[in-house]
């Protein structure tokens, strides 16, 4: 029972993340102060999972949005949700296509598995005077949609065929991510950073050691921070 309202919560919750991104553009201003930025965090994800023959990481955009709160002089809590955030592996092989039931098209393609998920850092964030940043801590997520998508352009026709399995994977997903940036403009403007995520759950239900790791480009963009300085001026 516990867990299904958790459940409950948690898509509760990251369901209105995905409105707040917009809502941010207007209101961001009013969620900065001088101990918390809050903000949109972007960027470009390479992601894998251990225990599979597939070829490559899947590479796919991702958006969410921020909180930068300074616990005590340089160091920080950086947390937020990646309300649009993809998992998953590219290049699958026939062994990959065969534990995931998936079907095997006639004509030349290419098959990936896609996994939509509600990503949450909690992250300890150190903050140098140099600009620089190192973060470490734990990650979780809630993964809501699952599917292996079939791609081809033979035949002068352009296949996209999604087959959604979505029930062979594991709600919950659990790890640690490291990573450093560095804020432009002298402290005062965009972040620019990579952070890498190490899973230590599997991902799907009925084979061990299926765990997914990322690597993250990211870009986080203050929303109404000049405007706050200004008023505190």
């Amino acid at each position: 029972m516990k867990k299904t309202l958790l459940i409950g919560l948690f898509l509760l919750f990251c369901t209105v993340a995905k409105s707040q991104v917009l809502i941010s553009l207007l209101l961001g201003d009013k969620l900065n102060s001088p101990n918390i930025e809050f903000g949109l965090e972007g960027g470009l994800n390479f992601t894998n999972v251990h225990g599979f023959d597939n070829g490559s990481s899947l590479g796919n955009f991702n958006l969410g949005f921020y909180f930068d709160v300074r616990m005590k002089n340089k160091l920080f809590l950086y947390t937020g949700v990646q309300g649009i955030s993809g998992l998953g592996m590219a290049d699958l092989s026939a062994k990959d296509l065969e534990f995931l039931e998936a079907e095997i098209y006639e004509v030349e393609g290419s098959y990936d598995q896609r996994i939509a998920a509600f990503m949450v850092p909690v992250l300890a964030n150190y903050k140098f005077d140099n600009h620089f940043y190192l973060e470490a801590g734990p990650q979780v997520g809630l993964i809501y949609k699952g599917w292996v998508e079939f791609t081809s352009d033979k035949n002068n026709k352009d296949w996209k065929i999604k087959e959604y399995n979505h029930k062979q994977l594991n709600r919950f997903n659990g790890g640690l991510a490291f990573g450093a940036g560095y804020k432009l403009l002298k402290g005062e403007g965009w972040t620019i950073g990579v952070r890498y995520y190490q899973g230590l759950t599997d991902v799907f239900k009925h084979k061990s050691g299926s765990i997914h790791h990322s690597l993250h480009f990211k870009v986080n963009i203050p929303i109404g921070v000049a405007k706050t300085a200004e008023a505190a001026d």
